[in-house]
């Protein structure tokens, strides 16, 4: 048997006035999508915990199958795992966003979604500027970093950038023990980079400049049972989220890396199809996920969201379903991880529903994959961990 899960990161929404009060996913064209609803079960499953923070660290935990309220730790360190930073008992990782701050109001979250070749420039300078012996600075992909602070943080309330867009950062500053060493951090940050030459082409070409960093998301090393011992079946992650990546890597999952898999609208969908479908040659799960919908949400891009629903149908879930149906038996997960409405261009915490496909997975009468249809089924997961243990075990 055949496991895979496709995850479109943020994809759920609420009701837009400009489509008449329909959400994305009832305006897209997703014939795949739909066929995987009508023919299969939808069902509703929390994957944010009561009392924890609307992220995808969080949600993606919970459709992996672990407990976030027994293992998550924050989501730095989840990345650090992926970049290959080896985290010590006494080291806390913090995500480190290159973000753009005007008159002290955080403009955009990602820097213009700034290329991972002008960041690490940045990332490299700031560590030739602001690193210590107890601070150190690591590139990632695009806007998305890491920053190791030894015994420095771990405890402290940090918000996420993408959640105060259009907001004045100093409401949002951490708060807490070791609070002014991070803020300080910051704003050095902000005194380096605002005349870095990258920053100058950026305003040049009417880009947003990377002028500042933001630290959020601290956490230690976490320590989670391996995948195949709680479910029995070897298998992959595909992402460009190294959060993702980490988590599997981690719990034993294999991240494949795929050139042109940027996070973004740009990104492969075709490369990580590709492969997907040469991972189950060898492995029987895997889990494919997709950060375009979530980055359509940030932005307040209703076109857009609407586009990348629309190519995650055709050029992923289409094809995957395709070839799954020649091979034999098999499953097919499908979900969001999170909403991520574009009327608030943030996260919510409200469960979301998924489509379940395959052999042994009965049919109800539900015929299509969006919000709408979904509110009709009364098959629920209160316990986000519990849906894949459904899934793989039932």
């Amino acid at each position: 048997m055949k496991y895979v899960y496709l995850v479109g990161d943020g994809m759920q929404d609420r009701p837009v006035p400009d489509l008449g009060g329909r959400t994305p996913l009832e305006v897209a064209k997703i014939p795949h999508m739909d066929f995987i609803a009508k023919e299969g079960r939808v069902g509703w499953v929390r994957t944010i915990p009561s009392r924890m923070s609307a992220g995808s660290d969080v949600a993606i935990m919970s459709l992996l199958g672990y407990n976030p309220e027994v293992y998550y730790t924050g989501r730095g360190p989840l990345e650090a795992v992926n970049l290959g930073i080896d985290l010590k008992e006494n080291e806390v990782a913090f995500r480190c966003n290159l973000v753009t701050v005007e008159n002290g109001i955080m403009v955009d979250y990602s820097a213009g979604h700034i290329t991972s070749e002008e960041a690490k420039i940045l990332i490299d300078f700031l560590n030739k500027e602001l690193s210590t012996e107890d601070i150190h600075f690591y590139p990632g992909v695009s806007y998305r970093h890491i920053m190791i602070a030894r015994e420095i943080g771990e405890d402290l309330k940090c918000t996420p950038p993408h959640d105060i867009i259009g907001k004045r950062m100093d409401n949002f500053l951490p708060e807490g023990k070791d609070s002014q060493i991070i803020i300080e951090l910051m704003r050095s940050s902000q005194k380096i980079l605002i005349d870095h030459e990258i920053n100058q082409v950026r305003i040049d070409l009417k880009e947003n400049p990377a002028n500042m960093i933001w630290l959020w998301g601290q956490g230690k090393k976490p320590k989670l049972p391996r995948f195949n011992e709680r479910f029995g079946v070897e298998g992959n992650v595909i992402s460009a989220v190294d959060l993702i990546k980490g988590l599997g890597r981690i719990i034993g999952l294999e991240p494949i890396y795929v050139k042109g898999a940027t996070g973004y609208y740009d990104t492969n969908y075709s490369g990580k199809v590709e492969a997907a479908l040469k991972a189950l040659k060898n492995n029987d799960f895997v889990f494919l996920h997709l950060e375009a919908p979530d980055e359509a949400g940030h932005n307040g891009d209703l076109r857009a969201k609407i586009s990348v629903i629309e190519k995650f149908d055709s050029l992923v879930v289409g094809t995957i379903l395709k070839e799954l149906k020649r091979e034999g038996d098999f499953r097919i997960l499908l979900s969001s991880d999170h909403p991520t409405p574009l009327a608030i261009r943030t996260h919510t915490a409200e469960p979301v529903f998924f489509a379940m496909y395959g052999k042994g997975i009965s049919k109800d009468k539900i015929n299509a994959f969006n919000e709408q249809s979904a509110s009709f089924s009364e098959w629920k997961f209160e316990e986000g961990y519990r849906l894949i243990e459904y899934f793989i075990k039932s």
